[in-house]
């Protein structure tokens, strides 16, 4: 199964680099006033891509670690305290 997983991602990461090979192109972007930039289309969506993909994938991984944390202080709450041994009272030598 782990071959198959590796195959698929070598095809869809192949696939890509044709892709992104084929569109190797210059566009001009307008960003404010006179100021223009000069950027690869594979570029650009690469950092579209992240723009929009990290806020939501820092969110989720915030709330997996409040989640995280809340469980494991429940844990430490749920342990009961492991009892103490006492010694026996000693007798007196009757």
């Amino acid at each position: 199964m782990q071959f198959l997983r590796t195959l698929f991602w070598v095809v869809i990461a192949a696939f890509v680099a044709i892709i992104a090979s084929n569109n190797w192109s210059d566009i001009t972007l307008n960003l404010w006033g006179n100021l223009q930039a000069d950027i690869k289309i594979p570029v650009l969506l690469l950092i579209t891509f992240t723009a929009g993909f990290l806020p939501t994938w820092l969110i989720m991984r915030g709330k997996l670690w409040r989640v995280r944390r809340r469980l494991s202080q429940e844990e430490v709450k749920a342990v009961p305290a492991a009892p103490t041994a006492t010694p026996p009272p000693e007798e007196d030598g009757l």
